[in-house]
């Protein structure tokens, strides 16, 4: 089976611009999580996709493989999938751009998922952990998800889900964390199939896949991302390192 990481970069984010090139104790944030994952030996190739001169310049000055988006794309999986559609690959990883902590062993369990799935059920893998602070399951950045008895996602949302409307009965909030595993196939799949409302009313990739019935697997994890969406995530970021 081979497996490769991509890191999708683009460059102008909406809440903090230009934030995959800021500084971060001396490399840019893309930088850091291109080596993060490098570092893993977890993947057959890594990859930065990215719409920018400035980020593709980046990583290849510094050795390391990129690839230039071709078209506009909505999403970072759509963006995956263009870069990979001819390449010859099984399961393909998407790192996010935006974190340069990457801890091994997620990542880890996100590949045995496929490695275990030998009757090809699972299309993808993707993390979450457990939020218990009433803030931060209520803030709309962090993205809920629920899933059945198997670990499938059965929905994620930037709401509180479920509903406390009973407290008490053992509900565990749970985060995701936007790192996928994808099936070359699925992954192809999304590519190809328009946007639905649901994904168009959250602003969330991963619902046009449980929208057109394709199963997510969720792995939980103690490790939780640190991932940088604001200047205020920078210098924290920055505070770890020094």
């Amino acid at each position: 089976m081979k497996i490769i990481a991509v890191i999708p970069a683009r460059y102008a984010s909406t809440r903090f611009p230009a934030k995959l090139m800021q500084d971060l104790g001396g490399k840019t944030v893309i930088l850091r999580t291109y080596e993060a994952a490098m570092s893993t030996n977890l993947f057959d190739d890594v990859f930065v996709v990215t719409d920018s001169d400035l980020i593709f310049n980046e990583i290849i000055s510094n050795g390391g493989k990129a690839i230039m988006s071709i078209k506009e794309h909505e999403s970072g999986s759509d963006r995956i999938a263009e870069a990979v559609e001819n390449m010859d690959v099984d399961v393909v990883i998407n790192v996010q751009g935006d974190e340069p902590f990457i801890n091994k062993k997620p990542l880890e369990e996100l590949i045995e998922v496929f490695k275990n799935d030998t009757e090809k059920k699972v299309d993808l893998g993707s993390l979450m952990f457990q939020i218990t602070d009433k803030e931060e399951i209520n803030n709309p950045n962090n993205v809920k998800v629920i899933t059945d008895q198997q670990g499938f996602a059965l929905y994620f949302s930037r709401s509180v889900i479920p509903f406390p409307r009973e407290e008490n009965v053992g509900v565990r909030y749970m985060k995701h964390i936007g790192i996928y595993a994808f099936r070359k196939e699925a992954l192809m799949d999304f590519y190809r199939l328009p946007m639905l409302s649901l994904e168009a009313s959250e602003k969330l990739e991963q619902l046009r896949y449980l929208e057109y019935g394709k199963r997510i697997k969720m792995v939980e994890t103690s490790h939780g991302s640190i991932g940088i969406d604001t200047i205020e995530d920078l210098e924290k970021a920055r505070k770890l390192l020094s």
